[in-house]
């Protein structure tokens, strides 16, 4: 498993041109997100025949996890889940949660951690939907602020972005200046700091495990920077469950 620095994937641009992503968020608002849901399966049939790095990465996956090959059928399936993780986006930072249905299910310990006056550190992983964090925060009457690296070729976040410039306006920037004393006023406002758990602050600065059979390895930066804060440290996940209902769990 690559180790995410700067130098690899922070720099690398993102596949599709603006007007196609344009496009399907004009689209996707104007017909609502059952009928534009239609364009999804062209998506997913489109990186299945013409993926082969996509197909390759699924196809270690499921080596590792099940021991065997995906089917075509579960390669299809495993394309259009994401790809419906990706078209929701739009309708989570546009706050139509009459399309997309957010619920929050953790144990009342985690509520209470949640509640707390003091903020919370929340990890989370390139599983699911990051966004349905959002929408779960409002459960606990919390804020969510997204901690990232916004210069990474981000078209669709830049574009996303312009649904809501509320929710843009709650992204701390990695690797700036000002980004741990912006991220210690989040703690204190009593705000959901959430960050993906592979992110780093310093080449090399990663503990190697075990995962999925094999050794990987884990950035220590999410935890060092939950240390100086002095908070709290959950694991959530925004699970895509069926239709347009997501199951955040921690």
């Amino acid at each position: 498993m690559a180790e995410p620095t700067p130098s690899s994937w922070t720099q690398q641009a993102e596949r599709g041109g603006v007007p196609i992503i344009r496009f399907m968020i004009w689209l996707s608002l104007r017909l609502g997100r059952r009928l534009s849901r239609v364009v999804l399966f062209g998506i997913a049939a489109y990186f299945l025949v013409f993926g082969p790095r996509a197909r390759a990465g699924v196809q270690g996956f499921y080596q590792r996890l099940y021991g065997r090959r995906a089917s075509w059928r579960e390669l299809y399936k495993h394309f259009l889940s994401f790809s419906t993780t990706i078209h929701d986006r739009i309708f989570l930072l546009a706050e139509r949660y009459e399309e997309v249905q957010v619920q929050l299910s953790v144990p009342e310990d985690v509520r209470t951690v949640l509640r707390a006056e003091r903020g919370v550190v929340v990890l989370g992983a390139h599983f699911g939907s990051f966004e349905a964090l959002r929408g779960a925060a409002t459960e606990v009457n919390k804020t969510a602020v997204m901690l990232m690296y916004p210069d990474n070729g981000n078209k669709l976040g830049d574009l996303l972005a312009e649904l809501n410039p509320q929710a843009a306006a709650q992204i701390v920037a990695l690797n700036r200046p000002d980004s741990m004393l912006q991220a210690q006023e989040h703690i204190e406002r009593g705000d959901l700091l959430g960050m993906l758990a592979d992110r780093n602050f310093a080449e090399g600065d990663s503990q190697e495990l075990p995962f999925l059979g094999a050794p990987a390895q884990f950035p220590r930066g999410p935890m060092r920077l939950a240390a100086l804060l002095r908070c709290p440290v959950l694991l959530m996940a925004g699970i895509y469950v069926e239709g347009n209902c997501y199951d955040v769990q921690a």
